[in-house]
Protein backbone atom coordinates (compact mmCIF):
# COMPACT_ATOMS: atom_id res chain seq x y z
CA UNK A 1 0.00 0.00 0.00
CA UNK A 2 1.43 3.55 -0.86
CA UNK A 3 0.78 6.72 1.07
CA UNK A 4 1.62 10.18 -0.10
CA UNK A 5 1.77 13.17 1.87
CA UNK A 6 1.84 16.84 0.40
CA UNK A 7 1.32 20.49 2.04
CA UNK A 8 -0.03 21.77 -1.50
CA UNK A 9 -0.23 25.45 -0.21
CA UNK A 10 -3.67 25.56 -2.28
CA UNK A 11 -5.19 22.52 -3.81
CA UNK A 12 -6.95 24.83 -6.35
CA UNK A 13 -3.73 26.77 -7.15
CA UNK A 14 -1.62 23.54 -7.53
CA UNK A 15 -4.53 22.20 -9.81
CA UNK A 16 -4.74 25.00 -11.84
CA UNK A 17 -1.23 26.00 -12.39
CA UNK A 18 0.81 22.31 -12.48
CA UNK A 19 -0.74 19.60 -13.38
CA UNK A 20 -2.13 18.20 -9.67
CA UNK A 21 -3.88 15.34 -11.02
CA UNK A 22 -1.48 13.79 -13.79
CA UNK A 23 0.58 13.64 -10.29
CA UNK A 24 -1.91 11.44 -9.51
CA UNK A 25 -2.09 9.69 -12.35
CA UNK A 26 1.60 9.01 -12.29
CA UNK A 27 2.21 7.79 -8.86
CA UNK A 28 -1.21 5.98 -8.09
CA UNK A 29 -1.52 6.49 -4.24
CA UNK A 30 -3.98 4.14 -2.52
CA UNK A 31 -4.29 7.26 -0.38
CA UNK A 32 -3.06 10.37 -1.08
CA UNK A 33 -3.39 12.95 2.70
CA UNK A 34 -3.07 16.28 1.42
CA UNK A 35 -2.79 19.33 3.67
CA UNK A 36 -3.02 23.43 3.39
CA UNK A 37 -5.64 22.91 0.73
CA UNK A 38 -7.16 26.25 1.46
CA UNK A 39 -10.66 25.62 0.37
CA UNK A 40 -13.47 23.78 1.28
CA UNK A 41 -15.38 21.45 -0.67
CA UNK A 42 -18.01 23.03 -2.43
CA UNK A 43 -15.39 25.44 -3.61
CA UNK A 44 -13.45 22.84 -5.46
CA UNK A 45 -14.03 22.26 -9.20
CA UNK A 46 -15.67 18.55 -9.54
CA UNK A 47 -12.74 17.21 -10.95
CA UNK A 48 -11.29 17.22 -7.27
CA UNK A 49 -14.55 16.76 -5.23
CA UNK A 50 -14.86 13.30 -7.47
CA UNK A 51 -11.79 11.48 -8.64
CA UNK A 52 -12.36 8.04 -10.47
CA UNK A 53 -10.94 5.18 -8.15
CA UNK A 54 -11.44 7.09 -5.14
CA UNK A 55 -12.98 8.02 -1.76
CA UNK A 56 -12.75 11.91 -1.19
CA UNK A 57 -13.05 13.34 2.42
CA UNK A 58 -12.36 17.07 3.14
CA UNK A 59 -12.47 19.08 6.23
CA UNK A 60 -11.61 22.69 5.91
CA UNK A 61 -11.98 26.08 8.18
CA UNK A 62 -14.84 27.34 9.51
CA UNK A 63 -13.02 30.69 10.67
CA UNK A 64 -11.39 32.35 7.80
CA UNK A 65 -12.03 31.09 3.46
CA UNK A 66 -8.88 30.22 2.21
CA UNK A 67 -6.89 29.33 5.13
CA UNK A 68 -5.82 25.79 6.56
CA UNK A 69 -7.75 22.53 5.77
CA UNK A 70 -6.79 18.80 4.76
CA UNK A 71 -8.64 16.52 2.27
CA UNK A 72 -7.34 12.48 1.69
CA UNK A 73 -8.46 10.45 -1.32
CA UNK A 74 -8.56 6.85 -0.85
CA UNK A 75 -9.42 3.51 -2.89
CA UNK A 76 -10.55 1.59 -0.01
CA UNK A 77 -13.73 2.96 1.91
CA UNK A 78 -12.55 3.48 5.37
CA UNK A 79 -14.92 1.78 8.35
CA UNK A 80 -15.32 5.56 9.79
CA UNK A 81 -14.77 9.22 9.40
CA UNK A 82 -13.61 12.13 11.80
CA UNK A 83 -13.27 15.75 11.18
CA UNK A 84 -11.07 16.87 14.09
CA UNK A 85 -10.03 16.07 17.14
CA UNK A 86 -13.49 16.90 18.88
CA UNK A 87 -12.11 19.90 20.11
CA UNK A 88 -13.92 23.03 18.85
CA UNK A 89 -11.02 25.53 18.58
CA UNK A 90 -8.79 23.18 16.70
CA UNK A 91 -11.33 21.72 14.59
CA UNK A 92 -12.59 25.21 13.73
CA UNK A 93 -9.70 25.45 11.38
CA UNK A 94 -9.90 22.35 9.63
CA UNK A 95 -6.62 20.62 10.47
CA UNK A 96 -7.69 16.87 10.77
CA UNK A 97 -8.92 13.87 9.20
CA UNK A 98 -9.09 10.81 11.07
CA UNK A 99 -9.99 7.35 8.62
CA UNK A 100 -10.31 4.14 10.33
CA UNK A 101 -9.76 0.90 8.54
CA UNK A 102 -9.81 -2.64 9.91
CA UNK A 103 -6.34 -2.65 10.35
CA UNK A 104 -4.82 1.00 10.85
CA UNK A 105 -6.24 4.61 12.18
CA UNK A 106 -4.96 7.09 9.04
CA UNK A 107 -4.67 10.65 10.76
CA UNK A 108 -3.60 13.17 8.13
CA UNK A 109 -2.73 16.94 10.06
CA UNK A 110 -1.83 20.28 9.07
CA UNK A 111 -0.21 21.02 12.51
CA UNK A 112 -0.46 24.77 13.36
CA UNK A 113 2.34 27.52 12.41
CA UNK A 114 3.71 28.58 15.64
CA UNK A 115 4.63 32.05 13.74
CA UNK A 116 2.33 35.19 14.12
CA UNK A 117 2.77 36.34 18.31
CA UNK A 118 3.13 34.03 21.47
CA UNK A 119 -0.68 33.21 21.07
CA UNK A 120 0.29 31.27 18.08
CA UNK A 121 3.04 29.13 19.25
CA UNK A 122 0.64 28.75 22.62
CA UNK A 123 -2.01 28.05 20.24
CA UNK A 124 0.17 25.22 18.25
CA UNK A 125 1.96 23.95 21.31
CA UNK A 126 -2.04 23.59 22.89
CA UNK A 127 -2.86 21.42 19.24
CA UNK A 128 0.51 19.11 20.06
CA UNK A 129 -0.49 18.01 23.42
CA UNK A 130 -4.41 17.54 22.37
CA UNK A 131 -3.24 15.58 19.37
CA UNK A 132 -0.90 13.29 21.22
CA UNK A 133 -3.92 13.28 24.05
CA UNK A 134 -6.01 11.95 21.14
CA UNK A 135 -3.68 9.63 19.60
CA UNK A 136 -2.73 8.47 23.16
CA UNK A 137 -6.60 7.09 23.49
CA UNK A 138 -6.91 4.99 20.32
CA UNK A 139 -3.58 3.29 21.25
CA UNK A 140 -5.23 2.32 24.50
CA UNK A 141 -7.71 0.65 22.03
CA UNK A 142 -5.14 -1.24 20.64
CA UNK A 143 -5.67 0.47 17.43
CA UNK A 144 -2.34 0.94 15.35
CA UNK A 145 -1.62 4.43 14.09
CA UNK A 146 -0.59 5.87 11.30
CA UNK A 147 -0.25 9.45 10.91
CA UNK A 148 0.95 12.22 8.62
CA UNK A 149 1.58 15.92 7.34
CA UNK A 150 3.16 19.35 8.15
CA UNK A 151 3.93 19.34 11.27
CA UNK A 152 5.73 22.50 11.26
CA UNK A 153 8.91 21.46 13.15
CA UNK A 154 12.36 20.54 12.34
CA UNK A 155 13.07 17.74 14.82
CA UNK A 156 16.87 17.67 14.95
CA UNK A 157 19.95 19.80 13.44
CA UNK A 158 20.08 17.51 10.55
CA UNK A 159 16.63 18.17 9.80
CA UNK A 160 17.38 21.80 8.38
CA UNK A 161 20.14 23.74 6.36
CA UNK A 162 21.03 26.25 8.99
CA UNK A 163 20.22 25.08 13.15
CA UNK A 164 22.24 27.38 14.38
CA UNK A 165 20.65 30.37 12.54
CA UNK A 166 17.32 29.27 14.01
CA UNK A 167 17.54 28.14 17.51
CA UNK A 168 15.16 31.04 18.72
CA UNK A 169 12.43 30.95 15.68
CA UNK A 170 9.49 29.02 15.43
CA UNK A 171 9.59 26.12 13.88
CA UNK A 172 12.90 24.63 15.56
CA UNK A 173 12.24 25.69 19.13
CA UNK A 174 13.36 23.46 22.48
CA UNK A 175 9.64 23.44 23.45
CA UNK A 176 8.27 22.34 19.80
CA UNK A 177 11.26 20.17 19.22
CA UNK A 178 10.18 18.40 22.58
CA UNK A 179 7.41 17.62 21.60
CA UNK A 180 8.47 15.45 19.15
CA UNK A 181 10.91 13.61 21.35
CA UNK A 182 7.79 12.88 23.24
CA UNK A 183 6.06 11.79 20.46
CA UNK A 184 8.88 9.37 19.69
CA UNK A 185 8.93 8.07 23.58
CA UNK A 186 5.41 7.25 23.46
CA UNK A 187 6.64 4.68 21.06
CA UNK A 188 6.03 6.36 17.37
CA UNK A 189 8.39 5.97 14.67
CA UNK A 190 9.64 8.74 12.64
CA UNK A 191 9.66 6.31 9.72
CA UNK A 192 12.11 8.69 7.42
CA UNK A 193 14.39 8.59 10.30
CA UNK A 194 14.12 4.82 10.79
CA UNK A 195 15.18 4.42 7.42
CA UNK A 196 17.60 6.95 6.73
CA UNK A 197 19.07 8.04 10.40
CA UNK A 198 22.22 10.28 9.05
CA UNK A 199 20.95 11.02 5.91
CA UNK A 200 21.59 15.07 5.57
CA UNK A 201 20.07 17.58 3.29
CA UNK A 202 16.72 15.70 2.98
CA UNK A 203 13.86 18.49 3.42
CA UNK A 204 10.26 18.94 2.77
CA UNK A 205 9.94 22.56 3.06
CA UNK A 206 11.51 25.79 0.94
CA UNK A 207 11.01 29.38 1.83
CA UNK A 208 9.73 30.44 -1.91
CA UNK A 209 10.54 34.45 -1.09
CA UNK A 210 14.02 33.65 -1.28
CA UNK A 211 14.38 30.61 -3.71
CA UNK A 212 16.08 28.98 -1.24
CA UNK A 213 14.79 25.74 -2.83
CA UNK A 214 17.54 26.20 -5.73
CA UNK A 215 20.09 26.32 -3.50
CA UNK A 216 18.17 23.58 -1.26
CA UNK A 217 18.14 25.37 2.10
CA UNK A 218 15.07 23.77 3.36
CA UNK A 219 13.28 22.18 6.60
CA UNK A 220 12.21 18.38 7.17
CA UNK A 221 8.89 19.43 8.67
CA UNK A 222 6.21 16.96 6.86
CA UNK A 223 6.37 13.25 8.54
CA UNK A 224 4.89 9.95 8.39
CA UNK A 225 4.63 8.85 11.89
CA UNK A 226 3.73 4.76 12.62
CA UNK A 227 3.20 2.89 15.91
CA UNK A 228 5.59 0.62 16.71
CA UNK A 229 4.45 -2.25 15.67
CA UNK A 230 4.04 -1.09 12.12
CA UNK A 231 7.60 -0.21 11.58
CA UNK A 232 8.33 -3.61 10.47
CA UNK A 233 5.96 -3.47 7.90
CA UNK A 234 6.95 -0.29 6.17
CA UNK A 235 8.85 -1.11 2.61
CA UNK A 236 9.96 2.34 1.71
CA UNK A 237 9.69 5.94 2.27
CA UNK A 238 10.78 8.67 -0.42
CA UNK A 239 10.91 12.62 -0.25
CA UNK A 240 9.61 13.17 -3.70
CA UNK A 241 11.91 16.85 -3.76
CA UNK A 242 11.86 16.70 -7.90
CA UNK A 243 8.06 17.13 -7.57
CA UNK A 244 7.28 21.26 -7.90
CA UNK A 245 4.09 23.15 -7.20
CA UNK A 246 3.93 24.42 -3.64
CA UNK A 247 6.54 25.03 -1.37
CA UNK A 248 6.57 21.99 0.30
CA UNK A 249 7.26 18.40 -1.53
CA UNK A 250 5.31 15.29 -1.27
CA UNK A 251 6.61 12.26 0.68
CA UNK A 252 5.71 8.55 -0.37
CA UNK A 253 5.91 5.66 1.94
CA UNK A 254 4.99 2.42 1.63
CA UNK A 255 3.89 -0.16 3.88
CA UNK A 256 2.53 -4.39 3.64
Amino acid sequence: MKIISWNVNGLRAIHRKDGFLDFLKKEKPDMLCLQETKASEEQLPDELRSIAGYYAYFASSKVKKGYSGVAIYTKEKPTKVEYGLGIKKFDDEGRTLVVHFKNFVLLNVYFPNGGGGPDRLQYKLDFYDAFLAYIEKLRKKEKKIIFCGDVNTAHEAIDLARPKENEKNTGFLPEERAWIDEVIAQGFVDVFRHFYPDKTGAYTYWDMKTRARDRNVGWRIDYFFVSNILSTKITAIKILSEVYGSDHCPVTMEIK
